[in-house]
């Protein structure tokens, strides 16, 4: 039986494939290889963010209703989400709702780490972040997470990412730090230590 940490990583795996990642490094203008390993360093943050927002009920069952607008219908349309045809407001209001004030010190690590300038970086993930709530929105309607699921599924899912990017197991525990201001820092060091990641076959 797949485990539902295995289903969210390899659904996020299955659509992110080497065709896409090209074609998200068109959309923002940046070489295939920096924007891969962006992502790499991006979807453990995005993760570590959900994780820790829904580790007490109040944020879990906010993200559980989230997941009613994000039914996975966007994984259908990726190629409508990087031509821009979702827009930025979508992205960029999952980003405010994942990392809050911290999204700023997210977007500088991951840029510092790959390369890309700030701009590239917000453009990543606003493309990235609707396709992790379409996967997880998918899941809930096929498999019924509910809020009381969520919690768990995410720890797991984010643990198994962090084991398959080296470099980046500790950024759950950054996002949970205060000090904001070495957030883009912290991020920068793991992101020297990448190599292949969650692309790495």
């Amino acid at each position: 039986m797949l485990m539902e940490n295995d289903a969210i990583l390899d659904t996020l795996s299955s659509h992110l494939t080497p065709a896409t990642i090209r074609q998200m490094s068109a959309t923002i203008g940046a070489d295939p290889a920096a924007t891969s390993k962006a992502v790499n360093l991006a979807l453990p943050a995005l993760l570590g963010g959900l994780t820790r927002n829904a580790s007490n009920p109040q944020g879990a069952h906010a993200l559980d209703r989230a997941l009613n607008d994000h039914n996975g219908s966007i994984l259908d349309n990726l190629g409508g989400l990087m031509g821009g045809a979702a827009g930025g407001g979508i992205g960029g209001a999952i980003l405010g709702h994942i990392f809050g004030s911290r999204r700023g010190p997210v977007e500088q690590g991951v840029g510092k780490a790959s390369g890309l300038n700030s701009a590239q970086i917000g453009q990543l993930l606003v493309m990235l972040a609707p396709i992790v709530m379409g996967v997880l929105g998918r899941m809930k309607k096929q498999k019924g997470i509910d809020a009381s699921r969520l919690p768990d599924v995410l720890q797991q899912s984010t643990r198994k990412m962090e084991q398959q990017t080296p470099g980046a197991g500790g950024l759950a525990g950054i996002l949970d730090s205060n000090n904001d201001g070495q957030i883009a820092d912290d991020i920068a060091r793991m992101g020297s230590s990448v190599l292949g990641g969650f692309f790495k076959k």
